[in-house]
């Protein structure tokens, strides 16, 4: 993937997403957004490997860097069914138990007491890597800084740097909040190390936004962060990360252009009503979106989303919403998941029927009828014919993985066996079906336990694999050709 970009001049954006009162524009269009929350295009929780229990929190999990084939994988499934944006998670912050976790993280604490945060040169290569490909195939980004939350280390964490308190962090005259801006500052003014350009002059990236789910902001405290993130860059927009309030001064803040608020059940809020009373409340001074909803049966869901895109105060609507949340394919096969605390598992585009029982595709289908009404349309477009699977190398006999294709829903093996031709040259036989219709979107899938497809009719000699990729729009090219051989 690297070498795609090499010398490769970066711009496919002609606009920078702006804002006119409670509209967003891309040039002279309206900009609407809906979508499946995918929170890890930069830095993936792997569920699959368990708990660490080596995070005394009880509940630390695995977490590893997507490859630039994964990233790129996701970026294309989420446009090419029908996302223009995308809310991704944090910049994760560094715990004492990292290293006996074997995880990562984007911020490092001080080089020495006292000092500021360090962000991880490799952990933003991949965070370069995602905005360039978010700039190649056209997705907006909206990128929150530092979490309310522990989930990915966050404002604790931080605080934790400098000994003070998480609630230190919403105070700004500790050090941890100066480590705050310090953290921003250093990423805004960042050069992507693929596109050549900072961040702050990246037009895939639609908008900052001052954290995640912040309970505790203050009008003092998104003033002074909105007013940095503006001064450092000025073309980009920024959202107001409060949490379950709206603060009055943000709606006339020069700085603020976009009010965000989460609906959960557990928060009583999670109903289509609380968009019209955000609406209300903003009262289109702003823009205003719904950067994340669900863990919900999917008629509830509807009935926001559709709230989202036909909810009007006095000519003010919502500019998007995300439903939570969505997982990418694994780069050996089938996809990520991750189970939230009610049971809901994670959606997977363009939806499977493994996952029926969290309605996936019902929730993706009145995703995707949002988009299109968004923009006018009764219904959404046809999913485009998939691109070829990648088949990965076979280290067992007819044991076979592939990278799914974006907007792929099911797939088709063939194979071809070694022979000799005219009694003495070896050739190889025609490609034959071996198994079709089978599924990569299986939930709680592991592709070190199990492979996607194993052939069991095999004999001694040289096999050569192929794979395509089908939804209801056709079927891909063949994939790459894997061979294997079958000693006894």
């Amino acid at each position: 993937m690297l070498c795609l970009f090499a010398g490769q001049a970066f711009g496919s954006f002609d606009n920078y997403i702006t804002r006119e009162g409670s509209r967003l524009y891309d040039g002279e269009e309206v900009f609407r957004f809906a979508g499946i929350h995918m929170p890890e295009l930069h830095r993936i929780e792997d569920d699959a490997k368990g708990v660490c229990k080596a995070d005394p929190r009880g509940w630390g999990q695995y977490f590893k860097w997507p490859t630039p084939q994964e990233q790129e994988n996701w970026i294309k499934s989420l446009v090419r069914t029908g996302h223009k944006a995308m809310r991704v998670y944090v910049l994760s912050v560094a715990t004492p138990f990292d290293n006996a976790c074997g995880r990562e993280t984007h911020i490092l604490p001080p080089t020495e007491p006292g000092g500021m945060p360090v962000l991880n040169e490799t952990a933003m290569r991949h965070y370069d890597r995602m905005i360039a490909l978010a700039d190649e195939y056209q997705l907006r980004l909206i990128l929150p800084f530092i979490d309310h939350w522990q989930w990915w280390g966050g404002r604790e964490q931080l605080a934790a740097f400098y000994g003070e308190s998480g609630d230190d962090f919403y105070r700004l005259e500790s050090q941890t909040y100066k480590a705050y801006t310090h953290v921003i500052t250093q990423v805004l003014t960042r050069k992507n190390t693929l596109t050549g350009r900072p961040y702050n002059r990246e037009k895939a990236i639609m908008a900052w936004e001052t954290g995640n789910e912040l309970k505790g902001s203050t009008a003092d405290f998104v003033r002074e962060t909105a007013a940095l993130i503006k001064r450092i860059a000025p073309d980009q927009l920024v959202v107001d990360g409060t949490y379950l309030k709206i603060i009055p001064e943000s709606l006339t803040d020069p700085n603020v252009d976009i009010i965000s608020n989460h609906f959960y059940t557990t928060n009583n809020n999670n109903r289509p009503e609380q968009v019209s009373l955000d609406l209300a409340t903003v009262g289109g001074e702003k823009a205003y979106m719904v950067g994340e909803f669900g863990l919900r049966d999917a008629a509830g869901l509807h009935e926001i989303m559709q709230a989202v895109v036909f909810a009007d105060y006095q000519g003010h609507k919502a500019s998007g919403a995300f439903i939570w949340g969505g997982r990418g394919h694994r780069h050996n096969g089938g996809f990520y998941w991750h189970r939230e605390y009610n049971g809901h598992f994670s959606y997977h585009l363009p939806g499977f029927p493994e996952g029926e029982s969290n309605q996936e595709q019902a929730v993706i289908d009145l995703v995707r009828l949002a988009q299109a009404q968004q923009d006018g349309q009764s219904g959404p477009p046809p999913l485009p014919v998939p691109e070829p699977p990648v088949l990965r190398e076979i280290t067992e006999a007819g044991a076979l993985r592939w990278l799914g294709a974006p907007v792929g829903r099911y797939y088709r093996i063939e194979r071809s066996v070694r022979k000799r031709c005219l009694g003495f040259i070896p050739c190889w036989s025609e490609w034959i079906t071996r198994a079709s219709d089978l599924s990569d979107g299986m939930q709680q899938y592991d592709p070190a336990q199990a492979p996607l497809y194993l052939d069991e009719q095999l004999t001694p000699g040289l096999y050569r694999y192929r794979v395509f990729a089908g939804n209801e729009s056709g079927e891909s090219a063949p994939s790459n050709i894997q061979t294997f051989r079958v000693e006894h």
